[in-house]
């Protein structure tokens, strides 16, 4: 079948494309390659996909809406996963109006398209960051997630409302994923990892923020594509257990529509993530300790038990084994 992925020569987007293409789908593939982070990167995992037969590209920007409607018009896709998007919490208090224009009205392309096509399913990614200021461990979506604390979460959560609005009116099956902290070969270079291996292996200082404190449910890319694949499998179906007097937050009884939490399930404390990297460079790093930055929080982790239900999801990969294999990436890649 014919899969349309936004972002697919960004970090997700690039193994998931490249999962698909493997097991015989054809993807046309969107990504306009922009600057936010070293654009050679975007293009090498690019060159790998323009390797398949079965893989098109267009260069395109999502809020170009004459351009998206007119792809999805000639490519008529049967499934369309989501993963483009203005990325990073911090870059948000920086440049606020590029996460409306790619979450938002970016999104909102794409829910048009879906209008217009009516693929099987619609995927997209949501975010760990949209239960905000919510203490309560592990985050489960069944609980309100309403006081986001950062415009990139609040994006996110309007995607959900956005998807859940067009699901409703038009009939097409959405499922939102709730990423926590992916991580692996090919990733960001604005994240964590790939900042602190990079700094260890030129001898210098890393930064690590919450004085080392902080816990993350730390998810293998893998892991995360294994659970998109089988969601794209498994449309989202309306609930006939949907209560309107107490509407469950993650199903609907009015639209074939969910969202679900996709991480590791488990809580991994920064600094135990910084051992794992310096044992696997066989390097010390040297740490500055530094407070909480505006728009962090204290710990993340995934209650997954309703994605294992709905999907047959299962995270296999611990950080010592993650971590060694985005060091062994990363030194082939750039000859270190």
């Amino acid at each position: 079948m014919t899969v349309l992925v936004t972002g697919s020569a960004g970090f997700i987007g690039f193994h998931l494309s490249r999962r698909l293409l493997e097991r015989g789908d054809e993807v046309v593939g969107i990504d306009d390659l922009n600057s936010y982070y070293d654009p050679s990167l975007k293009a090498a995992r690019l060159a790998i996909l323009e390797g398949y037969k079965g893989y098109r590209h267009a260069k395109l920007d999502l809020a170009d809406r004459e351009a998206v409607a007119a792809l999805f018009a000639e490519t008529r896709p049967a499934q369309v996963v989501n993963l483009a998007a203005q990325a990073g919490v911090r870059y948000s208090l920086e440049k606020p109006e590029a996460y409306v224009d790619s979450n938002v009205v970016g999104f909102l392309n794409i829910l048009e398209g879906c209008r217009a096509v009516q693929p099987k399913h619609l995927v997209y990614a949501s975010t760990s960051s949209v239960y905000g200021a919510n203490g309560k461990l592990p985050f489960n979506v069944h609980d309100h997630a309403v006081h986001q604390i950062t415009l990139y979460a609040a994006t996110k959560i309007a995607n959900e409302a956005m998807a859940h609005s067009y699901s409703h009116l038009f009939g097409f099956p959405s499922t939102g994923f709730r990423f926590f902290t992916v991580y692996g070969p090919w990733g960001r270079p604005d994240m964590a990892l790939f900042k602190f291996t990079d700094a260890i292996l030129k001898g210098q200082p890393i930064d690590v923020y919450g004085e080392g404190k902080m816990q993350r449910d730390f998810t293998y890319v893998d892991d995360i594509v294994q659970g998109l694949v089988k969601a794209i499998d498994s449309p989202a179906k309306v609930n006939p257990n949907w209560d309107p007097m107490r509407p469950d937050p993650a199903t609907s009884g009015v639209a074939p529509w969910r969202v679900l939490n996709i991480g590791n399930s488990q809580r991994v404390e920064l600094m135990r993530y910084v051992e794992v990297l310096q044992e696997k460079l066989g390097r010390k790093a040297q740490i500055n300790l530094l407070p909480m930055q505006a728009g962090d929080v204290r710990r993340t982790e995934a209650d997954i038990a309703e994605t294992r239900a709905a999907i047959g999801y299962e995270p296999t990969t611990p950080v010592e084994v993650g971590v060694g294999k985005f060091v062994d990436w990363y030194r082939e890649y750039y000859g270190v």
